[in-house]
């Protein structure tokens, strides 16, 4: 394999690829990237045997083959390499190394065989519609946070997409719970989707996808099945292995008759509890909200940092009410909320409370309440 490319281009594709590969690997060849030249275009593809990731980019080449370099060590070689620079990458067969020149610069790395490269990303999915990059963002953003991190409920760790008929009509949902919050969002239902089945997308697959759907415009393909799920992003295709677990009935946990509606303004109560929780201690990050007619008083204490207190207007006229929250978590909530207003739903001090943004009803947020 013999070929010339720009260091831009190789560097953002393999930018891509190495952050799926892990950094401490017990399968040597799982370290490498596969690197195969064609006429015309590189391909470079990753996995760590859930996930697996193809990008390919133009390239001049002038003896198309394949290989396995290093992931991390191309990366950092490439990441240094000066601007605008061209890279001549040439692989001899009989010594089983990979040359990388680049100006007066030249590196030669050790390769494995490429037939011991494994392959994930085959497979007929049965499942497929297509999402703008703004849906699919939309889907991640306002979930993730609510991911689960406690290994022991792995079927908490990623988040749960599945299609739902409402009374509006058909749409998509995603979901996540850590058992503390829960976050729910909806989309119209793409075509394509009626059918699929509830599906859980494992966290560090949600991050790889959040990565590229910056750098990204088109419309992305996702197919299915009830094992894996693939997301085509023009030059790249990124396929995963599904959570194998059942994800439980959040719909249960989101309470319908809360009584007590409490309006606020998103920025100014959002930065209210950000400086008062400075006091609250790391462990539990606790913070009271006393709501009165008018009026929301929020207050922290702690027996090493001392107190503090912050009244803010809010549009509030029900009974008295003292209900406390994580401070960090009610943050994570109010930071998904994209329009002016935030609007609570409470029923008491014990009881799970609602969260909506006040301009839009797609999204759903429930966080339970602590003893303060």
């Amino acid at each position: 394999m013999k070929l010339t490319i720009e260091r831009s281009q190789l560097l953002k594709s393999l930018a891509h690829v190495q952050s799926v590969v892990e950094r401490r690997n017990t399968i040597p060849i799982l370290s490498n990237v596969k690197l195969e030249g064609r006429p015309g275009s590189l391909s470079l593809n990753a996995t760590d045997m859930d996930l697996d990731i193809i990008e390919t980019v133009p390239a001049d080449v002038s003896r198309p083959g394949a290989t396995t370099a290093p992931a991390h060590t191309f990366y950092e070689i490439v990441r240094k390499l000066p601007d605008g620079s061209q890279v001549e990458i040439e692989y001899h067969s009989e010594d089983g190394l990979l040359s990388l020149r680049s100006g007066r610069s030249k590196f030669s790395l050790s390769c494995l065989p490429v037939e011991d490269f494994p392959v994930l990303s085959g497979g007929e999915l049965p499942h497929s519609f297509a999402l703008s990059a703004a849906e699919l963002k939309t889907l991640i953003d306002r979930t993730r946070f609510a991911i689960s991190t406690e290994e022991t409920r792995y079927y908490l760790n990623g988040i749960y997409l599945h299609a739902a008929t409402t009374p509006a009509g058909e749409v998509l949902r995603a979901a996540a719970t850590d058992g503390h919050r829960l976050a729910r969002v909806e989309i119209t239902r793409p075509d394509g989707a009626a059918g699929m089945p509830g599906i859980i997308v494992p966290r560090k697959t949600v991050n790889e996808i959040r990565k590229l759907i910056d750098e990204t415009e088109c419309e992305i393909t996702v197919s299915l099945s009830e094992t894996k799920i693939r997301f085509a992003f023009g030059d790249a295709v990124l396929t995963s292995k599904l959570i194998d677990g059942t994800f439980p009935d959040y719909e249960r946990v989101i309470p319908e008759g809360n009584d007590k509606t409490l309006d606020v303004d998103v920025k100014s109560f959002a930065q209210a509890v950000d400086r008062v929780s400075a006091i609250s201690t790391e462990k539990s990050r606790a913070i009271k909200l006393a709501l009165e007619k008018g009026t929301v008083t929020l207050s922290a204490s702690s027996p090493e940092n001392g107190n503090a207190t912050e009244e803010i207007e809010a549009d509030y006229d029900a009974a008295p009410l003292e209900i406390g929250f994580n401070s960090r978590y009610l943050l994570d909530i109010l930071s998904q909320v994209e329009g002016d207003g935030a609007r609570f739903s409470m029923a008491d001090a014990a009881s799970p409370t609602v969260v909506k943004d006040s301009a839009d009803g797609s999204a759903v947020y429930v966080l339970m309440p602590m003893r303060v």
